[in-house]
């Protein structure tokens, strides 16, 4: 679990790297978009 939690780039070889980040947690995800509403939506 402590892995999941930073960001962390594997090399590859030749310019691939496998790049891991934390998720974002589900109440700020929902309380982003309940402020924030659709770009482009009506008013």
């Amino acid at each position: 679990m402590a892995a999941e939690k930073n960001y962390k780039a594997e090399y590859l070889g030749s310019g691939t790297f496998v790049i891991s980040k934390p998720k974002r947690q589900k109440h700020k995800t929902r309380q982003s978009r309940l402020r924030n509403p659709q770009r482009g939506s009506r008013k």
